[in-house]
């Protein structure tokens, strides 16, 4: 087959997987966990293969219009570069995991089979942003994913947490959707096609009359898919879904869309210095306050969230200097490394028992119960934490040198200032990073909370799969910012001695001061029970948080637990912890300023639509009927009524005709 061909396979195979799963999920069950592993896999090879032959150097280009428009053309294209070629085995390598990890996690649950074929559309979809070569095509699948979420992060919709996490994902990425779209049509009209490679031939030539304005647009849908400052807080709710669907988003699809979108258009980017100084500035923002939010959450999984926020911002980071080959880089790592942590968290909430939440201040001696999340957990964390020689080590010093290089003038890629930003900005995030991943190791593994029912093993699908990912969370990044160039434009991604001394010494730093906050907590504070709230030292941030874990034992059926008095996240935010906890109350900001103008809008239209509106037509139908029953009673059917009617209306007539006739 030729490379074009195995390339129309990868997003198509996962597709027909979706469909044959949703058909025959009810009358052929047999034959659903088959359909939901094979696709993907075989779409692995396939990418494989094509990322093999296109090796880095050939461009893989081909199109057909799939529609004539009159003006602008819509064509069905495929623009496959060393990027595009990495990243789909990316996707497809995450998806055929979480699909495996999938049949023993969820292999009680009776809606699988709707289940596995919505992550197959999701994964297809993922890889049709990845390989299209056309805007719009780009834009299908963009959408698609954005559907997928919804049902996805609703799986279980028998929750209220669940519900309104899908409906806040799905609404909050359509409010950067619509600035996304305009954008879109707009770079179209001055390049004259949807194709990227007319678009970026357009810019390479200045044929772009708006580009601040066009970039401006793009961002806006970009921080809301892969959730960066503003548009962020729909990822950490979105935690109320299956684990391995938050494995999925958050490493290989949905959030990595947004990353890979600007990575593709980037000279488009870079024709506007005022936009790069924003992406910066988005970056840095969203670096430092997700990791002091991440500092102070309890459940595991919005730690893991807040987590991806922040490298999410280490990557626009990236692109915000323009070397996309960092950006891709670490989006590469990360998405092994962080799909790992997810996936072991489903192996600590399997055995904890619980639906969704995996609160750390209710765990203990988890490190002899669940031995193989432990260790692929700790390996995990410490590629998160950028430690030598773990995958994250290399990536993010490709991001921080290529800051480094932009602040101090080697290159001129970017504005000074952005490379200044993103540069104090990571190293300071990379601080923060180590310590929240210090203090969930602790927490986690070495935690006083109180034990947890023993719910049995985990399904041996689930185990291989933590292992199977923690080879490339471990041997990635050495092997790869080697041969990595060859993709990447030859792109130089070998770290720095300043930067990776530097981002190496803050992290250390980090992970040293948390685990002495840990001892010193652990050894002075007594052990607060869940009833005693009010001595809690946060006041009414802990009777929040003990209420939210009590309603969630209520609702699940789970124990009580008390708190773990050694969380050192308080003893270091100090003042800041409660802020942070919620997110910096990024979300009552939101319900005051959109949510409740916009139902107030809503209850003032229903009042005059009911009352106004409404009286008026009411009105225009009550008239007539009135004059109905007049006439209705007036025909009685009696001979003598209707004359009697007569001779009066004649007597009336002629005393009506003398009067007149003598005033005249």
């Amino acid at each position: 087959m030729t490379t074009t061909t195995l390339a129309v396979l990868v997003p198509l195979l996962p597709f027909l997987g979706a469909a044959a799963g949703l058909l025959l999920g009810r009358t052929a069950p047999g034959f659903v966990r088959p359909l939901a592993v094979l696709p993907p896999l075989v779409a692995l090879a396939l990418a494989a293969v094509v990322a093999v032959r296109q090796g880095g150097d050939q461009t893989v280009n081909a199109a057909t219009e799939l529609t004539p428009t009159g003006s602008v053309p819509i064509e069905l294209a495929l623009y496959i570069d060393g990027f595009a070629a990495l990243v789909a085995v990316l996707v497809a390598f995450v998806a055929t995991c979480v699909q495996i990890y999938s049949t023993g996690y969820l292999r009680d649950d009776p809606r699988y089979p709707s289940y596995a074929a919505l992550v197959s559309l999701f994964t297809s979809a993922m890889l049709l942003v990845v390989y299209s070569g056309d805007l719009i095509v780009l834009l299908v699948g963009w959408e698609i994913m954005g559907i997928c979420s919804y049902f996805l992060v609703g799986h279980y919709w028998e929750t209220p947490e669940a519900r309104a996490a899908s409906l806040k994902a799905f609404l909050v990425t359509k409010l950067g959707d619509v600035p996304f779209l305009i954008g879109l049509f707009a770079l179209a009209t001055d390049a004259g096609s949807f194709r990227i490679t007319k678009v970026l031939d357009a810019v390479a030539h200045g044929r772009l009359d708006h580009p601040t304005l066009i970039a401006l647009l793009l961002l806006a849908g970009v921080a809301g898919k892969s959730a960066q400052f503003p548009l962020h807080t729909w990822l950490p709710d979105a935690m109320a879904g299956p684990t391995p669907v938050s494995a999925l988003i958050h490493a290989a699809t949905m959030v990595a869309a947004g990353v890979y979108f600007i990575a593709r258009l980037l000279p488009v980017f870079e024709a506007s210095q005022a936009a790069m100084v924003v992406l910066a500035v988005m970056a840095a923002v969203t670096m430092i306050g997700s990791g002091l939010a991440a500092l102070a959450q309890d459940d595991i999984k919005r730690v893991l969230a807040y987590s991806t926020i922040g490298q999410l911002g280490y990557m626009t980071g990236a692109l915000a200097v323009g070397d996309r080959g960092a950006a891709v880089f670490h989006l590469l790592s990360h998405g092994a490394f962080k799909a790992l942590l997810f996936l072991a968290a489903g192996v600590i909430i399997h055995a904890a028992g619980t639906n969704s939440l995996a609160a750390m201040s209710r765990m203990k001696d988890l490190s002899a119960r669940v031995p193989d999340a432990y260790w692929t957990m700790t390996v995990a964390l410490l590629a998160l934490a950028a430690i030598p020689p773990f995958s994250g080590f290399f990536s993010k010093e490709s991001v921080l040198g290529a800051a480094e290089h932009v602040a101090t003038g080697h290159t001129e890629n970017a504005p000074g200032a952005a490379g200044w930003i993103t540069l104090v900005a990571g190293l300071l995030t990379a601080l923060l990073t180590a310590a929240y991943a210090t203090r969930l190791w602790l927490l986690a593994f070495r935690g006083q909370g109180t034990e947890a029912p023993d719910h049995g093993r985990q399904p041996l699908t689930m185990t291989v799969v933590l292992w199977v990912l923690a080879a490339p969370s471990l041997a990635l990044g050495a092997f790869s910012y080697r041969v990595l160039p060859d993709w990447f434009d030859g792109r130089d991604l070998t770290p720095t001695l300043a930067t990776s001394v530097a981002g190496t010494g803050v992290a250390l730093i980090g992970g040293i001061v948390t685990y002495a906050a840990w001892r010193h907590t652990r050894a002075v504070t007594a052990r607060v029970p869940l009833g005693a709230v009010a001595a809690h030292p946060e006041g009414d941030a802990g009777l929040v948080e003990a209420e939210a874990i009590a309603t969630h034992e209520a609702a699940y059926g789970d124990v009580a637990y008390a708190p773990d008095p050694a969380d050192p996240g308080r003893l270091l935010l100090g003042p800041l912890h409660r802020h942070a906890a919620v997110g910096f109350h990024m979300d009552a900001l939101y319900t005051a300023a959109f949510v409740r103008p916009v139902q107030s809008g809503a209850a003032l239209v229903r009042f005059l639509d009911r009352e106004v509106v409404e009286t008026y037509v009411r009105g225009a139908g009550t008239l007539p009927r009135w004059l109905g029953t007049a006439v209705r009673r007036a025909q009685t059917g009696n001979l003598q009524t209707y004359v009697s009617a007569l001779l009066a209306g004649t007597v009336v007539l002629a005393v009506a005709v003398v009067l007149v006739a003598t005033g005249a």
